[in-house]
C-alpha cells in the first residue's frame, strides 16, 4: 500500500461497527421506553404507577364466586336452624338467688320464660318482663350450658328502712323501691310517714331519707333506729343508744357518715345528745334540747348552716371534731 491512512478494508468494517453500534443504541432505547429489559442488565423492577406499586390479582372464576356465595348462604341457614332448633333447645333449667313468700311465683315465671327459648338463643328482655311483676327481684343473671342447660342466677333488692304508714310497714330498699312482699327484719331503721306512699317507689323527701340511710355503712346502719327531716336540721337519722345525727341536705352523705363514724370513736362526743354533720369538715357534737317536730319533709338541695344549733330556753353545749383526729 502506498502513501498513508488505512487500508480500504480496514475503513469498510470501522463504518460496519459504526453502522451497527448505532442501530444497537436505538434498539436499546426503543427496549427501554418500552419498560423492557437489556439482557444482563439484573432483575426487573416495577414501575411504579400513581407513586405506589399495584399487585395484580388473579381474577376468581364465575363458578368460584358462585360456590363461595352458595357455601355462604347455607351456612348463614344452618345457623339460624340450629339456633331455634330442638337441637339446642332449653329443656334443665336451674334457678338461684329467689326467696321470700313470692319465690314460688317467681321461679316459675323464670321456667316458662326459659322454655321458650334455646341455649344458642337466650332473649334477656323476656326474663325482664317475667320478673316485672315481683319488685323484689333487682336483676337477672341468665348462662347457659350447650345444648340443653341453662342457670338462672335472681339478685335480689336489699331492705335499708321500713316505711311506716298507717301502722304498716313497708320495706324500702336503697334506689326507692317498695318490697311489699319481703319479710320485714327488725333491725331496719323507721321512716315515719302520714300517708302510704302508694305505687312501686317512694318519691320526693322520703326518697331523700332514703337515700340518706343507704348511704350508711352496715355497722352504722344497724344502730340507726328512725330516719326523718326537719325544717330546722334538714336530714336526721335517730342512733337507737346514743345521739341524733343532722345531716342537713343530701349531698356529700358519704363524707357525712365518716364524719359521724369520727365523732362516735372520739371519747370527748360521749354523752352528745347531737352530731351536726351538715358540714362534714366541721362536725360538732353537742348536749341540750335541740330536738324539734320531725316531719317527713326536707329540700334535696343545699344543706342549712347548722354548725351548733340551739333550742329556746335551753343550756347547750357543743364540741368541734376534726374527722382526721380519729
Amino acid at each position: 500500500m502506498i502513501g498513508g491512512g488505512h487500508p480500504p478494508r480496514a475503513h469498510a468494517l470501522r463504518g460496519d461497527a459504526a453502522r451497527a453500534g448505532s442501530a444497537t443504541g436505538r434498539r436499546r432505547w426503543r427496549i427501554l421506553a418500552r419498560g423492557g429489559r437489556l439482557r444482563g442488565a439484573g432483575p426487573r423492577r416495577a414501575r411504579p404507577r400513581g407513586g405506589r406499586l399495584r399487585a395484580r390479582l388473579p381474577r376468581p372464576r364465575p363458578r368460584t364466586v358462585t360456590l363461595l356465595v352458595v357455601g355462604l348462604a347455607l351456612l348463614g341457614g344452618g345457623w339460624l336452624w340450629l339456633r331455634h332448633s330442638s337441637l339446642a333447645a332449653v329443656r334443665h333449667v336451674s334457678i338461684t338467688g329467689v326467696s321470700g313468700p313470692d319465690a314460688g311465683r317467681i321461679r316459675a315465671a323464670l321456667q316458662a320464660a326459659a322454655r321458650d327459648m334455646t341455649t344458642l338463643d337466650v332473649a334477656h328482655g323476656q326474663f325482664r318482663t317475667a320478673v316485672s311483676p315481683y319488685p323484689v327481684v333487682k336483676k337477672v343473671r341468665v348462662s347457659v350450658r350447650f345444648p340443653h342447660g341453662m342457670t338462672i342466677r335472681v339478685l335480689e333488692q336489699v331492705a335499708v328502712a321500713t316505711v311506716l304508714a298507717a301502722g304498716q310497714r313497708i320495706p324500702v330498699s336503697a334506689d326507692g323501691t317498695l318490697l311489699r312482699d319481703m319479710t320485714i327484719n327488725g333491725s331496719l331503721p323507721v321512716v315515719p310517714v302520714s300517708v302510704d306512699p302508694g305505687g312501686t317507689h317512694v318519691t320526693g323527701s322520703i326518697r331523700a331519707i332514703v337515700r340518706m340511710l343507704a348511704a350508711a355503712p352496715a355497722p352504722l346502719l344497724t344502730k340507726v333506729g328512725r330516719g326523718s327531716a326537719d325544717a330546722d336540721h334538714g336530714l336526721v337519722a335517730q342512733l337507737r343508744e346514743g345521739p341524733a345525727l343532722y345531716f342537713g341536705g343530701a349531698d356529700a352523705l358519704a363524707a357525712k357518715w365518716r364524719a359521724v363514724a369520727a365523732v362516735l370513736s372520739d371519747p370527748a362526743s360521749a354523752g352528745a345528745d347531737y352530731i351536726d354533720v351538715s358540714d362534714p369538715s366541721r362536725p360538732a357534737a353537742g348536749t341540750g334540747s335541740d330536738s324539734g317536730t320531725s316531719i317527713p319533709s326536707v329540700s334535696t338541695g343545699t344543706p342549712s348552716s347548722t354548725a351548733s344549733p340551739t333550742a329556746p330556753n335551753a343550756q347547750t353545749t357543743a364540741t368541734t371534731t376534726n374527722p382526721g383526729d380519729g
